[in-house]
């Protein structure tokens, strides 16, 4: 039989991940008069910004800080930032995470990895009485023990950063892969190029395989080694037949660092420094004592290169795992909730934009359960962290019964400059999705291309939504 039911409002709201959305959740849950419990994995807030703390933010503190974490703080002689500056991840995480969980003190646990979450004595099979029993998380300590904890409530502010995408095709890991990261020929995302990584990009070939801004700023750190370095040599390879979307906005961003971020790279480019592989798709890996040879299918056919190192930027996926005992109703292509899947589907909708929305786009069958943060974006590129700081509002207003301020969601954000869809539909709208998946695989080691049309160009940003200020950004990509 399942548990009883009475206790539930007295248990905690289980929030997984001590990040910005996650810290953020339970500001927002504790100032809605609700009891928050953060469960985070690493031993420390803002573990997985921790591993690229070397890299700057494009967005200004202004934008960096959410609205009831900054009202928590301000009664604790918190300090806040320069509302211009450009924090790095770990300044992020000394200036504001850390100052936040000593607010949240006796609110969150860490080196508490969540392996599984269901219903309190029943299976996902279990109708009767689902919705008034409380949830069980299963939470795994440091030692390998495991403890069972009852919720009222879960929100999942995981993340997508301890599984990043494979770099082979059809969304799969390509042969030998594996052993390419066994022998530490493949580095981790976002490496530290010019700082404690440096004595191992010195002097190098590597390879860069991706095109968003993780690759981008890869890209950029190690031009700056290059110039310093004699020797380094570098190359990209992306799928696509050209490189000129991952440019963006430029000078019209309304981010000026994130516009700079294209122009930096577009003059790498042009002049030499990097040698860019398009409609390049890696097809399998040969390791060697003395580097890695990748072989990549191209317009041209089978293709191999040789290099020293190869830095993944291919994007992140969510680790649904620990959710199989969860009623999930989500997206079939991007695994994110349902209503959101179309409205963020890259392939057909790459505006900087995202439409306005909370808890009853992010609902599940589940009730009571809701994913946010970067994996509610599921497969899907370019989540901001504005986006995440509105879906947690609205989702700590619904849990408190505060409908109307659950369903005010309202997300203005800067606009990138440059707004494109691949089948040309409109900034505002996702074109319709299509049957025909045959150019879903595209080519790492062709001649790049004469440049190609990026898209349908909007000539006009298009606000999001009117009315409340500017919310915090975060790129997916971490800078």
């Amino acid at each position: 039989m399942p548990d009883s039911t009475s206790d539930i409002p007295q248990l905690p709201v289980v929030v997984i991940g001590a990040g910005p959305v996650g810290l953020a959740a339970a500001a927002h849950l504790t100032e809605r008069g609700l009891t928050p419990l953060v469960l985070e994995a690493g031993d420390r807030v803002g573990a997985a910004i921790r591993d690229w703390g070397h890299t700057r933010l494009f967005s200004p503190w202004r934008y960096d800080v959410d609205a009831a974490a900054a009202r928590l703080l301000s009664g604790s002689g918190w300090t806040a930032p320069d509302p211009e500056a450009l924090p790095t991840g770990a300044e992020l995480v000394e200036q504001y995470l850390e100052p936040l969980a000593a607010v949240l003190v006796g609110r969150i646990r860490t080196g508490a990895r969540v392996v599984a979450v269901s219903r309190a004595g029943m299976d996902k099979t279990r109708t009767a009485n689902r919705s008034r029993t409380p949830f069980l998380v299963r939470v795994q300590h440091a030692d390998g023990t495991c403890t069972d904890v009852r919720a009222s409530a879960v929100i999942d502010a995981s993340g997508t950063w301890p599984t990043p995408n494979p770099l082979g095709r059809a969304g799969l890991p390509a042969p030998g892969e594996a052993e390419a990261v066994a022998a530490r020929r493949v580095t981790a995302p976002l490496p530290d190029v010019t700082g404690r990584d440096r004595d191992r990009f010195a002097g190098r070939h590597v390879l860069v395989v991706g095109a968003g801004h993780s690759a981008a700023n890869t890209l950029l750190e190690l031009g700056a080694l290059a110039e310093q370095e004699p020797g380094t040599r570098l190359s990209w390879a992306v799928r696509s037949a050209d490189v000129t979307r991952v440019y963006g906005g430029e000078d019209r961003d309304e981010l000026a660092a994130r516009g700079a971020l294209g122009t930096r790279l577009r003059h790498l480019v042009e002049s030499g420094v990097i040698e860019v592989h398009t409609s390049c798709t890696i097809t399998g890996f040969s390791t060697h004592d003395d580097g890695l040879t990748v072989r990549a299918a191209t317009p041209a056919g089978e293709q191999q290169l040789a290099v020293d190192l190869l830095v993944p930027a291919t994007g992140f996926r969510p680790d649904l795992a620990m959710l199989a005992e969860l009623r999930l109703d989500l997206d079939p292509a991007v695994d994110a909730p349902r209503q959101l899947g179309p409205l963020i589907d890259p392939e057909f909708h790459s505006c900087g934009s995202v439409a306005p929305h909370g808890e009853r786009m992010l609902a599940h069958p589940e009730a009571g359960f809701y994913i946010v943060g970067m994996k509610s974006y599921g497969r899907a590129p370019t989540f901001l962290m504005a986006t995440g700081y509105e879906q947690v509002r609205s989702v700590a207003a619904a849990l408190a019964g505060d409908r109307e301020a659950a369903d005010d969601v309202q997300l203005v954000l800067p606009e990138t400059g440059v707004c494109s869809t691949d089948l040309g539909g409109s900034c505002d709208v996702p074109a319709p999705r299509s049957a025909d998946d045959s150019a879903a695989e595209q080519g790492c080691c062709a001649p790049q291309a004469a440049e190609e049309p990026a898209g349908a160009c909007c000539s006009t940003p298009q606000p999001v939504s009117l009315g409340r200020a500017p919310l915090p950004l975060l790129s997916s990509s971490c800078c």
